[in-house]
């Protein structure tokens, strides 16, 4: 395999590109999961913003940073064909370490019967992942300010951007006026959206590398609208995802968003930057077979998750000395715990203690004649 390519790409820039993706997808999941615990341990307090005084989740934070600034930099060394797809090295971290730190203590073969799926969607995803890098699109061009206008002004980007628009508007018509609250619908604006991000993220990428290298880019026009365009496309991109989770599960949306994501970006490269004018079929296919087992690995691994069910409490008319019974249906908000503490769940509210009430709520006495009643034969159905 040659090294260097005629168009200024590099296996080189490729491996150090790849390297830095999944480099940052594993950071940004250990620092996911060290905030989470430290909002865990924190549960319960008075204080809903007492986590910012604790050295764990500021630990999280910096972590989560420099993850997200190796995925930026990533975009200006390889192809958005091999960076995009490396987001379910992120799932596939999460997995493990949520295996790893499990608190239950369960049998082999009740171990291998519930957690097995997931164990086959990180197998699947290693494979998938090796795929794709090794046949992925290895000729790319070192992207400056007159290269990047050169792809804007090509008549397949801008067939490609009015089809796109069109689709936005279509697709935010019926979400908007006719209340179209499918998690297609709202997953497609945020992969539509996303496919921007990622052109604007590498196109600015690739001008602060090279400008680091000394080849000054800041100065151009074009990086200024780029710079503009990431930033608006992220934002709206994130409000439209946080949409979305609170009308679905997060499991669902994990594994649908990352395969339209990643079909949408994958094209957007194909289209804006020629990442895949240089390969053969052979490739091409192999790199799709690829991105196919990383889609079902992401998959096999949310599905197996435990879906959060919400608490919804309602109150019968039975008494119990005098006070409301409350029932839970069985569900509970937070995960089991088996440590010394409990938190968010109302196990078994039917056995706590009566609570005494207040003056005015109060029960009458009893008179001796009701009492007589009330101990008396009932009475019999006049007709």
């Amino acid at each position: 395999m040659d090294i260097n390519r005629a168009d200024g790409g590099s296996y080189t820039d490729n491996l150090i590109g790849t390297l830095l993706a999944i480099f940052g997808n594993v950071l940004v999941s250990i620092s996911l999961s060290i905030q989470k615990y430290s909002h865990v341990t924190l549960a319960g307090t008075k204080d809903p913003r007492a986590f910012y005084r604790t050295k764990t989740w500021w630990c999280g934070f910096v972590l989560t940073f420099i993850g997200e600034g190796a995925n930026f930099v990533s975009y200006g060394f390889a192809p958005l064909a091999l960076i995009a797809p490396l987001n379910a090295v992120s799932v596939l971290t999460s997995s493990i370490l949520g295996l790893i730190f499990l608190r239950e203590k369960s049998k082999p073969k009740d171990f291998a019967k519930r957690y097995g799926l997931s164990f086959l969607g990180c197998v699947i995803i290693i494979g998938g992942t090796y795929l794709f890098v090794a046949f992925g699109p290895n000729s790319h061009e070192k992207l400056n300010a007159v290269n990047i206008v050169k792809h804007i002004v090509g008549w397949p980007v801008l067939l490609y951007l009015l089809l796109e628009i069109i689709t936005f508007c279509l697709l935010l018509y019926f979400y908007k006026q006719r209340n179209a609250n499918y998690l297609v619908i709202i997953l497609l604006l945020v992969a539509l959206l996303g496919s921007v991000t990622v052109i604007t993220v590498k196109a600015v990428s690739s001008m602060l590398v090279l400008s680091a290298e000394g080849s000054m880019q800041l100065d151009y026009p074009i990086f200024s609208v780029m710079f503009v365009c990431m930033v608006a496309s992220a934002t709206f991109q994130a409000r439209f995802l946080s949409q979305a989770c609170k009308l679905y599960d997060s499991t669902l949306i994990a594994s649908v968003n990352y395969i339209l994501s990643t079909v949408v970006a994958v094209g957007a490269g194909a289209v804006f930057y020629l990442e895949f004018n240089n390969d053969d079929v052979l490739h091409i296919c192999m790199f799709v077979l690829g991105a196919a087992l990383c889609f079902l690995g992401v998959f096999l691994i949310t599905k197996n998750r435990k879906k959060t069910r919400t608490f919804e409490p309602y109150v019968t008319m039975d008494m119990a000395n005098g006070v409301p019974t409350i029932h839970d249906k069985g569900l509970v908000v937070q995960p089991d715990y088996n440590g010394s503490f409990s938190y968010g769940a109302l196990v078994n509210n039917d056995g706590v203690a009566p609570v005494t009430l207040p003056a005015n709520l109060e029960q009458p006495p009893v008179s001796p004649r009701s009492i007589d009643a009330s101990h008396g034969p009932a009475d019999l159905k006049k007709d």
